[in-house]
């Protein structure tokens, strides 16, 4: 899989869907993928990492999923808290078309789908959860960031899962430098090589 595949708005590859069989919230789900889009044959090794490492994300307020794929991380969410409204975020159309019907096919109408410029700026966010698309390079990458995670609710907290070997460790020494002095930026696991990111706001004043 090619950087073009999935981080360009229309993947140049046809797209051919098909069933997989997928667990999520401890039960299984058949859903759907197609080619051109990130780990599009099952939920990849960071992923299960997050969705196994962290704490259910908050009961209601807004929820985000940077980078949404075909919808493990957002379904996860949208299923853990029903009472939430769940954001995922994606520069690739096939990747937002696919979450937006699995979402369906799980009978979740609490999941919203777009492009990061087609999702209201104004939005904040209980809870975010990523595994941000490193591959990207730095430079987009940290403008991923900068445009997500300071719009956290107060409160709210940020999980990200991130390769050792493919710079976790900087990209959390990056994030102590770029976001407000008050804010918490800490490694709390490492698990087969990756790391789990938390970034917490403070609550309001």
């Amino acid at each position: 899989m090619t950087p073009e595949h999935y981080f360009s708005a229309q993947p140049s590859t046809p797209e051919k869907r098909r069933h997989i069989s997928v667990k999520l919230r401890g039960a299984e789900h058949k859903l759907q993928s197609s080619g051109g889009i990130f780990s599009p044959d099952r939920i990849d090794k960071g992923t299960a990492i997050l969705l196994d490492g962290v704490p259910d994300p908050s009961a209601s307020g807004n929820l985000l999923d940077i980078g949404c794929g075909w919808g493990p991380i957002a379904l996860s969410m949208a299923l853990a808290s029903p009472a939430a409204t769940v954001y995922g975020v994606d520069v690739n159309e096939r990747s937002l078309a696919l979450t937006r019907d699995n979402a369906a096919t799980l009978g979740l109408k609490n999941v919203v789908v777009g492009l990061p410029e087609a999702i209201d700026p104004d939005l904040q966010y209980n809870t975010i959860w990523s595994n941000p698309p490193i591959r990207i390079g730095k430079e987009a990458l940290h403008e991923l960031l900068l445009l997500w995670l300071p719009r956290l609710a107060p409160g709210g907290t940020a999980w990200l899962v991130v390769q050792k070997n493919l710079g976790a460790d900087s990209l959390q020494k990056w994030l102590g430098t770029v976001m407000p002095d008050d804010w918490g930026i800490e490694r709390v696991s490492t698990d087969k090589a990756f790391r789990i990111l938390k970034i917490s706001r403070p609550e309001a004043s």
